[in-house]
């Protein structure tokens, strides 16, 4: 039995901080940062089962052209992704009531849905990425077993070397989203390569407001790395705990992002909010 102070359950049988029960949540789900998006993407279903708020935590699950399907906001950052990718696995495979692991696994189809900084000349404003690979600067995976098994390895020491890591950073690990989610989703409308999920939005990501940074290059050598014929195409905070996660728990999970700064140009849409719909759509009808 799984103690209570290790996996609290609310009064009313749902989950700690998504405030679900195990009815609500559907097995395709689709992972938002923004909770006004959830919105936005449940404006395309069909039906509307149930609508549940806590925190940053939104969830509305329904059906889209017979498919029923849950999105949820997770917030900014890996670690918020460490409370959503934890509770829905629970909310799947673990019996509330007697707080035990149900004798039969099931697996959930996850796609993040969200926006990023473009890092190459051929990832310009308003394109869609599909994140392949996800090096985390995080550390968040390091904290669990097995991590070795569900990691590339080759890749996460070539990055380590590439880049002149330093220790004070934590180590890097590299995540790889499902393969077969990966054809289906991106189909051949989407850059696929490396993304950099990073655990913060400033300084994680090479931008220098009034603080200066401890790698100056940081960004140059980010820019500069392949291995395996693909190339660091994106910086956003959320892919590699999801991709980590999700292997490491038996579930199908990838994200992908539009375009929304390309910092190799220098430019950036903060109005993209109108035009990210057209990701909802490819998304919801390939899931």
């Amino acid at each position: 039995m799984i103690a209570p102070s290790e996996f609290p359950i609310n009064a009313d049988g749902s989950v700690f901080h998504l405030h679900l029960r195990p009815e609500y949540l559907a097995e395709k789900i689709i992972l938002v940062g923004d909770q006004d998006r959830v919105k936005t993407v449940a404006a395309h279903f069909d039906t509307i089962e149930c609508d549940i708020q806590s925190r940053e935590f939104h969830t509305i699950t329904g059906t889209y052209q017979g498919k029923r399907i849950s999105c949820t906001s997770t917030g900014i950052g890996c670690d918020n992704i460490d409370i959503v990718m934890n509770e829905l696995d629970a909310l799947a495979n673990i019996d509330l009531e007697t707080r035990e692991v149900k004798p039969e696994h099931t697996s959930l189809t996850l796609v993040r849905l969200g926006t990023c900084g473009g890092l190459q000349p051929f990832t310009p404003l308003g394109s869609f990425i599909a994140s392949v690979k996800s090096i985390g600067f995080d550390g968040l995976l390091n904290y669990y077993a097995g991590r070795d098994e569900v990691c590339d390895l080759a890749t996460e020491e070539a990055f380590t070397k590439h880049m002149g890591w330093s220790s004070k950073k934590g180590a890097p690990y590299v995540a790889v989203a499902n393969p077969e989610l990966i054809n289906r989703i991106s189909g051949d409308d989407m850059v696929r390569g490396i993304t950099a999920a990073c655990g913060g939005f400033y300084g994680p990501q090479g931008r220098v407001v009034r603080l200066q940074l401890q790698d100056p290059d940081q960004n140059k050598k980010v820019e500069s790395f392949e291995f395996d014929g693909l190339k660091i195409c994106n910086f956003e905070m959320e892919s590699s705990a999801l991709a980590g996660l999700a292997a490491l728990l038996g579930h199908k999970a990838m994200t992908c992002c539009m375009v929304v700064a390309n910092r190799y140009a220098k430019e950036m849409n903060t109005e993209y909010k109108s035009t990210i719909d057209n990701l909802i759509t490819l998304v919801l009808a390939r899931i």
